[in-house]
């Protein structure tokens, strides 16, 4: 995988989305690492018990709360985490999307309001981040971004979802093309249906849901993403940029 413990111990990660779901994962997994975690997300309770817990588990947090649809914001959650980080941010995991709450519905019906909302936090976010963070990205730094797997099956009814992920993939390998020249590689994870406590709410019986189109024939859980994000931050991917790996059991042959 990634690095051991030992290698890791003086590197930072920000994770945003972090409240719950596969950001709280991140966490949990990079600080089992050894990583010093610092956690962003709007909802500040969420946040906080993200960090409680990984402090309970014996590693070294920061949290606070971050709006990624704005300049200032990021701004300064960037200084704040690189002065928890003395300096220097290593890893950025931009985890942070609008995805349970949108409504499912044909082209035709999406409200204009949520597709610019989807757009702002799904796309515009981790461009926002990653702008904010750059002065603070040492050579041999890491940003994953998640897109979804979701761009390649086209998935019906969620069409502002589908495309600003597709922007996220897009996106990336610009990113990594500019940021590589600094030594900092940059990669997409595109995660298939996750058994996150988001999915397990959008309908019965998530836990089969695709399945039988997987080569691998289960569910994902989150540390199926987890275990993708450790090693794309870690010294073992350190030739690999500009990629997206999908993450999802199969289902999709890229």
């Amino acid at each position: 995988m990634a690095d051991s413990t030992s290698t890791a111990s003086a590197r930072t990660v920000l994770v945003t989305g972090a409240a719950g779901g596969l950001g709280r994962s991140f966490a949990l997994g990079f600080a089992e690492r050894g990583y010093r975690v610092a956690v962003a997300d709007i909802n500040a309770d969420g946040v906080a018990e993200t960090a409680r817990l990984v402090e309970d588990a014996g590693g070294k947090a920061w949290h606070g709360t971050v709006d990624v649809t704005s300049t200032a914001s990021t701004e300064a959650l960037a200084r704040e985490v690189a002065g928890f980080g003395d300096g220097r941010i290593d890893v950025v995991v931009n985890n942070a999307a609008v995805y349970a709450t949108l409504n499912r519905s044909p082209l035709e019906d999406i409200d204009p309001a949520e597709w610019d909302t989807v757009m702002a936090v799904n796309l515009k976010g981790p461009w926002l981040v990653v702008r904010a963070c750059s002065p603070y990205l040492p050579e041999g730094a890491s940003v994953v971004n998640l897109a979804s797997a979701t761009v390649y099956s086209g998935s019906e009814q969620w069409l502002h979802y589908v495309a600003s992920k597709g922007g996220v993939i897009a996106m990336t390998r610009v990113m990594a093309k500019e940021l590589g020249r600094r030594g900092i590689t940059v990669n997409a994870i595109a995660p298939g249906f996750t058994l996150t406590e988001a999915s397990l709410g959008l309908m019965e019986n998530a836990e089969q849901y695709g399945v039988d189109r997987g080569a691998l024939r289960r569910s994902s859980q989150p540390e199926d993403i987890v275990g993708a994000a450790l090693f794309l931050a870690g010294s073992d991917s350190a030739y690999i940029s500009g990629q997206t790996l999908v993450v999802d059991g199969g289902r999709q042959f890229i």
